[in-house]
């Protein structure tokens, strides 16, 4: 079962890092060894775990760029027993500014500091920046399956063409192995028409590769970040968490059938 998800979307404010958080917060819920990888400067899955990003004393960037092992940078988190968190900050923008000057094999980093440690951990799951730049073709590199979080609203859906097209290239060229585990629909509000009219479309294009829950707006899951917890463990009852628990539950499912 062990599986490396990277959750990427370009587009920026689409839940993507909520989502990282809360699915690997729930599937280490399932006794699952689950490692969080930071891969966004901003540091908020980081934060989001209760790990203050600005006393870290090694990050994912120290790894990308062979400043220290993986193993050294690795922290357990313990509102989340079974959770690990690789974590980030803005150091990490300064590390991608080195992989650049690489010459050769800059985008194979990332796997290549994480063999080491990947058969310590049943999932692990990359929060990807809101970007398509160095970091997140690293992420896309290392990973097995790519899971996108969607809004259902139109600009979405446009820039969802230019990731699949960048998913395809990264296959094509760096990794064989990389495919599409699925499109999750997040800060879904069935009350709007655009909205059901968009988790139609994506039904109709991707069939089976959308995923049947469908995770909603949720004031909770918004405030969990200030608590330093996932949404998952901050308020286990807020409709969101039940969400993201039942597409975890999915998830599992999915990575069994692969």
């Amino acid at each position: 079962m062990k599986r490396v998800i990277a959750v990427t979307n370009q587009k920026g404010g689409v839940g993507k890092t909520t989502t990282a958080v809360n699915l690997a917060a729930s599937l280490a819920a399932m006794r699952r060894r689950v490692l969080l990888i930071d891969m966004d400067p901003q540091g908020n899955a980081t934060m989001g775990c209760g790990v203050d990003k600005a006393s870290i004393e090694h990050g994912i960037g120290d790894v990308v760029v062979g400043d220290c092992r993986a193993a050294a940078a690795i922290i357990p988190i313990e509102s989340t027993p079974g959770l690990s968190l690789l974590p980030s900050n803005q150091d990490l923008t300064a590390a991608e500014v080195r992989l650049l000057t690489m010459m050769a094999g800059r985008e194979l980093r990332l796997r290549t500091e994480l063999k080491p440690v990947r058969e310590q951990f049943d999932l692990i799951v990359i929060d990807c920046p809101p970007a398509l730049n160095m970091l997140t073709v690293n992420a896309l590199v290392a990973a097995d399956s790519v899971l996108i979080p969607m809004q259902c609203e139109y600009y979405a859906l446009e820039g969802l063409s230019d990731l699949v097209n960048t998913i395809k290239k990264v296959h094509a060229n760096l990794n064989r192995d990389l495919k599409i585990i699925g499109l999750l629909r997040v800060m879904f509000d069935p009350r709007m028409t655009l909205q059901q009219q968009v988790s139609a479309q994506l039904e109709d294009h991707f069939g089976d590769k959308v995923f049947k829950a469908v995770v909603p707006r949720n004031v909770r899951l918004a405030e969990a970040p200030s608590h330093g917890l996932p949404g998952v463990i901050y308020d286990a009852s807020a409709k969101g968490a039940q969400a993201y628990v039942a597409f975890a539950k999915e998830m599992i499912q999915r990575v069994k059938t692969l």
